[in-house]
């Protein structure tokens, strides 16, 4: 398509508030600055120490964020544009406040809070943009919460930011981003007392529980369908309850009720190793660990009980989890994500993530980047996904930095599940847009010893249509052929073998577990041309 008709084909499923919210008036800054602080509350109940991620500050001005290391040593270089945005947005997040070993550098934290206060002037440079804004005061009231005192410029600089939050609410974004700014205005509002912050609270809690009921599934997953969205929008109810018990406060509502349904939901779409599967832009080292956003849950009285084998559905988001013998399976029969908001969506429908004996084996391929690069379309791109790539095309046409244009939806969703095995069936419509109006149908069959999939293509025309299975880096490939291969898996030996008339190519690929993190990998391609209908079976055995 044209630029001008993706364009057209994103904008047409906003809703008018994302648009008209853009053009806002500015505000005056020193109506913002001139007001003194208000007082701080009293802590009237117990505060949980929260979720803990990896320690980020390495010394007094280093930095290791996305596996990048780097030094903050001068002014511009809090704003430095030579280097990625999202890395200086971690920068201004303040994470290490509460990181794990924070305790240690509590003088580091100390000096890294007066630093940003003296070189950070109100509304210029990242640390203004509403979301960097918004983690950071809540982590600047966590690290008051545990047992640090807040130095009068701090409270006021804190004061500052939460004014300026109040004006630059990211309604035009909505989503995790309109939600994160929520969070920090009820932290403030808490955190201090009198009249305008009451005002910041009442606005929190008008948009959390206005956006609690939008952002969540009935299953307990979260609308953007990412498993890393899905504990960072956890671990945010986890922390709303905490603030507020902290202030003899009751928790906005439906806070609390859904903790125990998002705590299943993703323990359902883990791995036997414990840790999430990717689907949508998801790594790992962003939000906290599954074992500590568990841990934090099971400290304010949450806890699940071990997900069971069989198959766990979970219809309004879409996935399903198979768990039978020694296979564990995640497949996607989702939509990309809510229509107004596919900013994290990958073209990633009817993909699916294998676990063999304990091992990941058959793999999405993670997220590294964000911004607009060329790194980002291939990794937003159906050819690394464990899907059907039709034509060189995706299955939905993701474009930019975070824009879907024409996009793919499961229109037939089918499952059957006995003592002996496990089926699975849905098709999507995103490659009618190509000539001849294709559609792709996948099943997915699961027994003790083995797992067939069958793809279907369906429509008019000559084609080409390519099954991909990329695969874990820790999997090994023997026996090569025509129509076979043999993966080695945790030494177990797993036979693949492929029927539909193509040809098994090996193609070198890369895998990306963790933003900055690129492992090369394995990608089977099975490839098929000729005209539609076209079936491509294939069988793995073990």
């Amino acid at each position: 398509m044209t630029q001008i008709g993706l364009y057209l084909q994103t904008l047409r499923h906003l809703r008018w508030t994302q648009i008209l919210y853009r053009f806002k008036p500015r505000i005056i800054l020193s109506r913002l600055v001139q007001l003194p602080a208000p007082l701080c509350s009293t802590v009237i109940g117990e505060w949980c120490v929260p979720a803990k991620r990896t320690q980020s500050m390495v010394s007094n001005d280093e930095f290791f964020f996305l596996n990048v290391k780097r030094s903050v040593k001068t002014d511009s270089d809090w704003n430095n544009p030579a280097w990625d945005k999202l890395w200086l947005f971690n920068l201004h997040y303040f994470y290490d406040l509460t990181a794990v070993g924070a305790e240690q550098r509590k003088v580091w934290h100390k000096v890294l809070m007066q630093r940003w206060i003296d070189h950070s002037p109100v509304g210029y440079g990242n640390g203004w943009a509403p979301y960097p804004l918004s983690l950071r005061i809540v982590n600047w009231i966590k690290w008051a919460h545990d047992g640090n005192r807040l130095e009068n410029s701090w409270r006021h600089s804190l004061a500052v930011q939460a004014r300026y939050l109040s004006k630059n609410l990211e309604l035009h974004l909505l989503g995790n981003h309109l939600f994160a700014n929520a969070k920090a205005l009820c932290f403030a509002g808490l955190f201090f007392d009198g009249f305008e912050a009451e005002g910041w609270y009442k606005t929190g809690l008008k948009l959390i529980e206005r956006e609690i009921v939008e952002q969540l599934h009935n299953d307990g997953g979260n609308f953007e369908l990412s498993t890393m969205y899905h504990i960072i929008f956890l671990e945010d109810l986890l922390d709303l309850i905490n603030i507020h018990r902290a202030y003899g406060r009751a928790s906005p509502m439906g806070v609390e009720n859904n903790i125990i349904p998002m705590l299943n939901w993703l323990h359902a779409m883990c791995h036997p190793d414990g840790e999430i599967s990717f689907f949508n832009d998801a790594a790992l080292g962003v939000a906290p660990s599954v074992a500590e956003i568990t841990n934090y849950a099971k400290r304010l009285g949450f806890t699940t009980k071990p997900v069971k084998d069989g198959l766990v559905d979970l219809p309004s988001s879409g996935y399903s989890r198979i768990k039978k013998g020694k296979v564990v399976a995640l497949i996607d029969r989702a939509s990309v994500g809510p229509d107004y908001l596919p900013g994290h969506a990958h073209a990633d429908t009817l993909s699916f993530e294998l676990s063999l004996f304990g091992k990941r084996t058959v793999v999405n391929s993670g997220t590294s980047v964000y911004g607009t690069g060329v790194q980002r379309q291939i990794e937003r791109g159906t050819a690394s996904h464990s899907s059907v790539i039709i034509d060189d095309q995706n299955s939905s046409e993701v474009w930019g930095g975070f824009r879907v244009a024409r996009r793919a939806y499961v229109i037939e969703r089918v499952q059957k599940e006995s003592d002996q095995s496990l089926f699975l069936a849905g098709c999507h419509c995103g490659y009618k847009r190509l000539k001849g109006k294709p559609k792709h149908c996948r099943e997915w069959l699961i027994e003790d010893r083995s797992l067939r999939i069958v793809d279907r293509i369906t429509g008019n025309g000559f084609h080409q249509a390519i099954a991909v299975f990329p695969l874990h880096p820790d999997v090994g490939l023997q026996n090569v052929q025509l129509h076979q291969c043999d993966l080695v898996v945790d030494d177990h030996l797993v036979g693949v073998k492929f029927e539909g008339g193509g040809e098994l190519e090996v193609v070198e690929g890369s895998y990306h577990p963790e933003f900055g993190l690129s492992i090369v990998n394995q990608h089977l391609h099975y490839k098929v041309k000729t005209y539609l209908p076209i079936e491509i079976t294939t069988r793995m055995s073990w």
